[in-house]
């Protein structure tokens, strides 16, 4: 019970950026489950709100994994407008060479961001790494429409969770718990999406 009522506290103690943020992500994330295109734009303002919030609590590898979703998030966007000659850009998968290559640069990503964030002072260099280099792959695969996207927010989220419930960051906790359970939402409608129109990967 004490702890419930301590991440009570923490969101009613929220700041208006980290409730804006909250809402804007939540909307984003609810909107890519969709293939909504609006997902993007909403997206880029929230990783700027959500990168001063990460800059004010020292988290540098978040402050700067903001940048990278920001380009990211332009980068996903020019991709669902362009999907070629085909009508719109359909959900695919990963062949296993390819996850398994994908997996293995991202710990490569974690061990080296996590050796500078120990020279850097962050407060928590390994965990924050992970985060980081699998948010990446996980926006990278997002903005190509597929599958195995949801599988790395699911890891990023169970991540964020751990490490925001220990900063204190009770708002993001419940924000990053819920983006957990859009993960599960999102990996479902996608694939129910290719079940009604396969592509090849």
């Amino acid at each position: 019970m004490n702890t419930l009522e301590t991440i009570w506290q923490g969101l009613l103690g929220a700041s208006g950026i980290e409730q804006i943020a909250t809402l804007l992500g939540l909307t984003a994330v609810w909107l890519a489950t969709r293939q909504r295109l609006a997902n993007f734009p909403i997206g880029m303002v929230q990783v700027v709100l959500t990168g001063i919030i990460f800059a004010r609590h020292g988290l540098f590898a978040d402050m700067t994994l903001q940048a990278v979703y920001f380009v990211a998030l332009a980068y996903g966007w020019w991709c669902w407008t362009h999907p070629g000659e085909r009508a719109r850009l359909p959900v695919t998968t990963l062949n296993g060479g390819h996850r398994a290559t994908l997996v293995l640069g991202g710990l490569l990503m974690t061990a080296f961001w996590g050796a500078l964030l120990v020279e850097l002072g962050d407060p928590m260099p390994w965990r924050d790494a992970f985060i980081a280099s699998f948010g990446v792959i996980a926006q990278w695969l997002e903005a190509h429409k597929k599958l195995e996207a949801w599988v790395g927010w699911m890891a990023v989220n169970l991540a964020g969770i751990g490490v925001y419930a220990a900063l204190g960051l009770y708002w993001f906790v419940g924000l990053y718990g819920v983006y957990l359970v859009l993960s599960f939402t999102g990996l479902w409608r996608w694939q129910a999406d290719r079940s009604r129109h396969p592509s090849p990967a």
